[in-house]
């Protein structure tokens, strides 16, 4: 297995191999060119979502400026998702974000962790774990989501959540730790 697969196996690797670097540093460009893009520039920021991200549907809209640390080489990003200012993304391994979901500004998508053994630790090792976000969710403003976390299809996450295991479909969730407040089959204003 190469440095490549063992750092999307969920198994612990070194982050800083050179290989991996060099791969992650030429995946970082396009989403710096992207960054540059004025607000006015919108075809060209059409044209450049779908070289940046790993999979990309259409009606794709993100604001500026976006942070992965694979420049979003690992996002598989739906259609008509609608991305607001400042998501960073630890795109070790694949995030998935499903048609028709929103995102609030300042929203954090970690899929990597460090060991809790220091010994462990002190060699630079690191393990990841992918993040699923369903079809037509909401992420508010300011969430954070962890590694291996699912979040189920049309569940709204509030303002300010830290989300460290999985909510299921059709829920309104809040809170640190985030947790399911109550459903929204039958949602009303």
């Amino acid at each position: 297995m190469n440095s490549y697969e063992r750092m999307q196996s969920g198994q612990y690797y070194l982050p800083e191999d050179p290989e991996l670097k060099e791969i992650q540093f030429q995946a970082m460009l396009l989403m710096e060119e992207y960054n540059r893009t004025l607000p006015t520039e919108r075809k060209k920021r059409e044209e450049l979502i779908p070289k940046m991200l790993g999979k990309a549907g259409t009606g794709i809209n993100i604001e500026t400026p976006i942070h992965c640390n694979w420049g979003g080489k690992h996002l598989d990003v739906g259609n008509n998702v609608y991305i607001n200012f400042s998501l960073t993304c630890v795109d070790d391994e694949w995030i998935h974000i499903g048609d028709g979901t929103m995102f609030g500004p300042n929203v954090t998508l970690i899929t990597a962790s460090h060991p809790l053994d220091p010994r462990l630790r002190a060699q630079g090792l690191q393990r990841n774990l992918p993040i699923s976000i369903g079809k037509n969710c909401w992420i508010s403003s300011g969430v954070t989501v962890f590694q291996g976390v699912s979040i189920g299809d049309n569940s709204v996450i509030g303002a300010g959540s830290i989300v460290t295991h999985d909510i299921p479909a059709n829920v309104l969730a809040y809170g640190i730790p985030c947790k399911v407040i109550r459903s929204l089959k039958e949602a009303s204003e």
